[in-house]
């Protein structure tokens, strides 16, 4: 495919107020706090667009699409929960965070427990941000570029983004990935709706017409017990489990949560987060699906994302969703690359040293880890072609790694009698565990669904911790646990709205209410 001379236009245009963008905020980035929390500044809205860009990665855009022609739209799980998971946060763990005054979630882990369980949970939450969500992002973008450039190198294509993205991030820190991310999303949405109007217009957007070709089931989010895909025990356990680890406790999404200018301000953002996890259903999922009528035959599903583009997106419109993709990667890129960046210097390298980093310290050292895991996840991304598929190397790492944290997390949470020696040989115990069956499955001694295995591990440590917490170590004194668990003024606001639409217990009612719609219409 040719790239017309408007739409390469186009991209040097988005490709110049990034940098824009990265150098006005890296003028006003000075200390670690700057770097690593926009100054605790942010407001609701550009921590809402940010919470949903940074979410949305190439492998999103790919693997929706492509999840959706080959499959249907039960994947839409893992998007409209979120904004359920959102709601959680918003109401229950965000105020608590906030309160705390805590840079990290894996600071929390230290204060409720120990420094071990922090340094345990930063170490995976770092590897998962740049072996994972950084590199993954990398590849998938390199994949889909190559459709348009044939041509194109894949390596060399991973390494310019990589720089692209490492270095407004290194030099802005979250200032710049929060507000190129506001960039970034409004170029997602437009790009994405404009594939999705356009299908739908093959078919005189017409929904019968549209959905008479559909095998049985392919717009159903709810399937049966044994389907391969998303069974439904699954989406009941699995699904929140993985859901809460990515949207509660990840640096990667909180960060924007930590660095809001207070309670309200993040309680809103997360609110106009879940409203715009909706909208991947209907502007990526549904032209995939629609797609198994005007592209019968394609031999990857993957390929389904840039021949919609091909196919039916004018010149000038063309620019716009090659600028939404390059956006998708350079907000993944950006996110995982400060939170990894963050997590290092402030779980690792301060507490070795013993004292507080000076602001130019922070922002020092935060700036070398954030080229050093740029180099690394550029070097990683082309070795996952070696992997089985990018979506079955993203959610083994997810469910085997996540879920025995996510476990003891809520019961430290909730229950003041957990204590560190209890949560910490419940964390090695559920990850030995998950070794074991990932080994036995991968050697097809045993079948058995992600979801499933996520469950059972989080299952499992929950219940280690609980009783590890009662047979070893001295239960927490009230003094250690104050502030450190669950309590009921976490559900209240800050302030009380002048008017009843600017609540934000109304408008959480409202996305609760609008999800439960969506589920009940494609059930």
């Amino acid at each position: 495919m040719n790239i017309s001379g408007i739409d390469l236009a186009i991209i040097a245009a988005y490709f110049i107020a990034v940098a824009v963008i990265g150098v006005v905020v890296a003028r006003r980035t000075r200390s670690g706090d700057d770097l690593f929390l926009a100054g605790r500044r942010l407001t609701w809205g550009a921590i809402g667009l940010s919470l949903f860009a940074s979410n949305i990665s190439s492998s999103t855009l790919v693997g929706l699409t492509g999840d959706a022609y080959r499959v249907g739209l039960a994947p839409s799980a893992y998007e409209w929960m979120a904004g359920l998971l959102l709601i959680v946060g918003a109401f229950t763990f965000f105020p608590f965070f906030l309160r705390s005054r805590i840079s990290t979630i894996p600071e929390f882990l230290e204060k409720r427990f120990d420094a071990r369980l922090r340094r345990y949970f930063s170490a995976i939450t770092i590897f998962l941000a740049v072996v994972v969500d950084t590199a993954a992002g990398l590849y998938a973008g390199s994949l889909v570029a190559q459709v348009f450039i044939p041509d194109l190198n894949l390596s060399v294509f991973i390494v310019t983004l990589a720089i692209v993205g490492g270095l407004y991030t290194a030099a802005g820190g979250l200032a710049a990935v929060v507000y190129t991310d506001v960039l970034q999303a409004i170029i997602l949405i437009a790009g994405t709706s404009a594939i999705a109007i356009l299908t739908f217009g093959q078919f005189d957007f017409s929904w019968s017409a549209a959905t008479q070709a559909l095998p049985d089931g392919h717009l159903s989010i709810v399937r049966p017990a044994d389907d391969p895909v998303l069974p439904w025990p699954g989406l009941l356990i699995g699904v929140p489990i993985l859901g809460f680890y990515y949207w509660i406790m990840n640096q990667y999404i909180v960060q924007r949560v930590l660095g809001a200018r207070n309670i309200t301000e993040a309680r809103r953002g997360a609110i106009l987060a879940g409203l715009l996890k909706l909208t991947p259903l209907f502007i990526m999922m549904l032209p995939g699906a629609f797609a198994v009528s005007l592209l019968p035959g394609l031999d990857s599903p993957d390929k389904v994302f840039p021949t919609l583009i091909q196919e039916f997106l004018p010149v000038g419109l063309t620019g716009i969703v090659l600028a939404g993709l390059l956006s998708a990667i350079l907000s993944s890129v950006d996110s995982a690359l400060n939170s990894a960046s963050t997590l290092l210097v402030l779980d690792f390298i301060e507490p070795l040293r013993g004292e507080k980093l000076t602001p130019r310290q922070g922002r020092r050292y935060g700036t070398l880890a954030t080229l050093g895991f740029m180099l690394v996840a550029a070097v990683w991304a082309p070795l996952i072609q070696h992997f089985p598929g990018l979506f079955s190397y993203i959610q083994a790492m997810f469910a085997y790694i996540v879920s025995p944290v996510v476990g003891i997390f809520l019961v430290g949470f909730f229950w003041a009698r957990g204590n560190a020696q209890g949560a910490f040989l419940a964390l090695v115990s559920g990850h030995g565990v998950a070794a074991l069956i990932f080994a036995l499955v991968q050697s097809d001694i045993i079948e058995l669904h992600f979801l499933y295995v996520s469950g059972l591990l989080f299952a499992l440590s929950a219940v280690l911790c609980v009783l590890c917490s009662q047979r070893f170590g001295d239960a927490p004194t009230d003094a250690q646990t104050r502030d450190l668990t669950f309590s009921q003024r976490d559900l209240t606001p800050e302030e009380t709205p002048a008017a009843w639409y600017a609540d934000p217990r109304f408008q959480a009612a409202a996305v609760v209410a609008l999800t439960l719609l969506t589920v009940i219409v494609f059930r």
